[in-house]
């Protein structure tokens, strides 16, 4: 994706960009048993907090609820109370009283000054624990800045995800006209640098049955989408230690990208610089390959990795 310094539209093309799989259907409530039969005498009132069953519904609904409108807030920069209900779709009088929950606990913070409801402190500090956890964006982190001073372009971290990139960090160029890609956004493998970097290092059956299972969809002239020839193109990548995005998701826009690796020898994730076609000519995608693969190997050292030897792949 372009982005326009000062362009409100990136916003917008931005969120469009998230994973939509979550499902927003209500969980089905569990039937109570009737009571056993006894006589009227006998027979006693029921509390209604003595329904195990039917509260426990009601609890996992209400939580069901909350997450769905903690990932629409993630996904827009300031969303008002209506537009929250009417994209979860649920009543906005529900809405209020499952963020009001939510603010009370810093999950959300509501500033109707400027968009409305946004993420709180605490989601993001349950969120960057995934990111701790890989290790990988801490490690990265001066070695991508670096990388964008070296390079002028914009940089991405990203891994690999049920079949997709996830990008987990970006370090922004500083020209008008730059790529963006919202951290937790996802891309595809087949048409990206970085995903064909990661898919390189792999034995072709295990790239076989990644594409099968993302399916290869042509966004350009330029997408490659014949496994064989796809297969082709990662051999040539392996071979001179990075890849490259030519116009293949979006045309105007050039990547490229290289594999990092953990202390097995596997794939843990890659780096890319990406730019628009205008800066990023043949001259200069010669120059940033090797670039972009000295940071790779950078972040792999301080990661304890190590590249697994060519001839294991396969």
């Amino acid at each position: 994706m372009v982005r326009r310094r000062g362009d409100a539209a990136w916003k917008a093309a931005a969120a469009g960009n998230r994973d939509a799989g979550t499902d927003r259907r209500s969980l089905v409530a569990i039937r109570e048993e009737p009571l056993p039969r006894k006589s009227r005498s006998a027979r006693k009132p029921v509390a209604k907090d003595v329904a195990p069953g039917r509260q426990r519904s009601g609890s996992v609904r209400a939580l069901d609820r909350g997450l769905a409108l903690l990932e629409i807030i993630a996904e827009a920069d300031g969303l008002h109370l209506t537009k929250i209900a009417q994209r979860a779709g649920v009543a906005a009088s529900t809405a209020h009283r499952i963020l009001a929950t939510l603010k009370a606990n810093d999950f959300v913070l509501c500033d109707e000054a400027h968009g409305g409801w946004f993420i709180g402190v605490k989601a993001f500090k349950i969120g960057s624990a995934f990111l701790r956890n890989r290790k990988l964006v801490d490690a990265g982190r001066s070695v991508m800045r670096d990388l964008l001073e070296l390079s002028g372009e914009t940089v991405n971290l990203g891994i690999e995800d049920k079949g997709d990139v996830v990008f987990v960090a970006q370090f922004e160029s500083h020209h008008s006209i730059r790529a963006f890609h919202r951290p937790g956004s996802r891309g595809t493998l087949h048409a990206s640098s970085l995903g064909k970097a990661i898919l390189a290092e792999l034995p072709p059956a295990e790239v076989l049955r990644n594409l099968h299972r993302a399916a290869l969809r042509k966004f350009t002239d330029r997408t490659i989408v014949d496994p064989e020839a796809l297969l082709r193109d990662l051999a040539v990548d392996r071979e001179r230690g990075w890849a490259i995005d030519d116009e293949e998701r979006a045309i105007g826009m050039r990547c490229v990208g290289a594999a990092i690796y953990n202390e097995h020898g596997e794939v843990a994730g890659a780096i890319s610089v990406s730019g628009p076609l205008a800066r990023m000519t043949d001259e200069r995608m010669g120059e940033l390959g090797p670039m972009v693969k000295r940071a790779a190997n950078k972040i792999t050292e301080r990661i304890g990795g190590k590249r697994r030897p060519a001839a294991l792949i396969g």
